[in-house]
């Protein structure tokens, strides 16, 4: 039997019905109308009405009744702890290329939750692979419209896919997106490539089945992200993996850029994407920032480059001074696997009169790789490879790299530990403004 918790309350928004009402911190709702809401879709759901009738707990334990009327799209102004208010759906498959199983153990345990949720993914953009859905959930999905989700496919030959997956019940994925497709639902796919498994013929089998989806008013399967296999040196020594060499990402490059090109003659659009990690393995330019069209990968790393690139060129014409009051020294650290790309921007700062940005491109000695995304680094590489240096008033740190709404990295070091082991400040940025505000501040 799956226990509901009662929705407890993060954060009330100033000058909302909430904050009028007096709700505080660490209240938490139970039930809307009658009904204990499951996840903030339940809860967005119910609120959409014009009377609520809300049962809350408060933070001394103490339950009250509380009705409000409302216009029926107008927010009550409430964020929670979490998105789920019962538990998180796990995954029950054993991919061998799984980030989770390829990290060291004795780590926060929040780390070793292998999501598989629906919700999450209809919320945030997290992938699912749908072997772990029980009917009420397919059910939901419909009745409540759940679209699009964004779901790990990597392969659509069954075999192909159940090799991948280690679960009998991935070989449904075709079946399941004509169920997507009969109730005009839709997804954005992803594939991560693994050389000798799923790579060749058989990718290209897997997007040309994916793109048959891609046809009508509302197209099934909107998108599909390429994405390279990622390993560390902490995974399982009988993966059969293969690292992807510069060999196989130009390979591959060539492939799929044929393929979109295809595509896009037929759809007006590529429909398929290669994430960016290709090009920097290969060593070979990023796309035009024009050929991501909308970004409907983004988050998969399909045009983050050329798109933070473009942002920050925006933002600098309006926000970059030609000079600075007070001179100033800091060093600015990414994942080498942007060094080249993030040139331009390096430039730029250091164009700024009185200012002077270090990049330090680090790879990742923790993990074990030598070419590395900005968003794995740890706080160990940063010890590792900038102890002892002059490193400036403190670090431009971004915050990719550090857990979500917290300053923790992914291994467990924080930023207070880091700040004391490196005898500077880090200073967390968010995105292009807070890179230029953080130096020119």
């Amino acid at each position: 039997m799956i226990t509901i918790s009662p929705a407890k309350i993060s954060k009330v928004l100033p000058e909302s019905i909430a904050a009028e009402i007096g709700f505080d911190v660490g209240d938490a709702i139970v039930a809307i109308n009658g009904i204990k809401p499951r996840d903030l879709i339940d809860y967005q759901f119910l609120c959409a009405d014009e009377v609520l009738k809300l049962e809350i707990l408060d933070a001394g334990g103490k339950i009250h009744h509380i009705e409000i009327e409302k216009e029926c799209d107008e927010d009550l102004g409430l964020e929670f702890e979490t998105a789920l208010f019962d538990s998180l759906i796990q995954c029950n498959n054993r991919c061998p290329f799984c980030f989770i199983d390829q990290q060291p153990p004795g780590k926060r345990s929040s780390l070793y939750l292998k999501d598989d949720d629906y919700r999450l993914s209809f919320l945030y953009g997290s992938y699912l692979t749908l072997t772990n859905l029980s009917h009420k959930e397919w059910q939901r999905i419909e009745q409540m419209r759940l679209s699009p989700l964004y779901v790990s496919v990597h392969a659509t030959e069954p075999e192909v896919r159940t090799r991948l997956l280690k679960n009998n019940r991935a070989g449904r994925i075709l079946e399941q997106l004509k169920w997507f497709q009969k109730r005009r639902l839709q997804i954005h796919a992803q594939v991560v490539v693994c050389p000798g498994i799923n790579d060749g013929k058989h990718l290209q089998r897997t997007l040309r089945d994916l793109i048959s989806f891609h046809t009508g008013e509302i197209p099934t399967v909107a998108s599909v992200a390429v994405v390279p296999v990622g390993l560390t040196r902490f995974r399982p020594q009988e993966d059969e993996l293969i690292p992807v060499t510069p060999e196989k990402a130009r390979e591959v490059i060539t492939q799929v850029k044929s393929l979109s090109q295809e595509f896009r003659q037929k759809y007006d659009s590529s429909v398929a994407w290669l994430a960016d990690e290709w090009f920097l393995i290969a060593g070979e330019e990023l796309p035009s920032e024009v050929e991501y069209e909308d970004y409907p990968q983004i988050d998969n790393g399909v045009g983050s480059i050329q798109l933070f690139i473009k942002q920050f060129t925006d933002a600098a014409r309006e926000l970059l001074p030609p000079q600075i009051a007070e001179p100033r020294k800091l060093t600015w650290v990414v994942g080498n696997a942007v060094e080249q790309a993030f040139q331009p921007i390096l430039q730029q700062l250091n164009a700024v009169e009185g200012l002077e940005v270090n990049m330090h491109a680090l790879c990742s000695d923790y993990w074990g790789q030598s070419i590395s995304v900005t968003g794995l680094l740890t706080g160990h590489d940063l010890i590792f490879h900038l102890k002892g240096q002059d490193l400036g008033e403190g670090i431009l740190l971004p915050s990719v790299i550090l857990k979500h709404g917290d300053l923790i990295f992914l291994d467990d070091m924080t930023v207070e530990e880091v700040s004391i082991q490196l005898n500077t400040k880090l200073f967390p940025v968010g995105g292009v403004e807070d890179l230029i505000n953080s130096c020119c501040q």
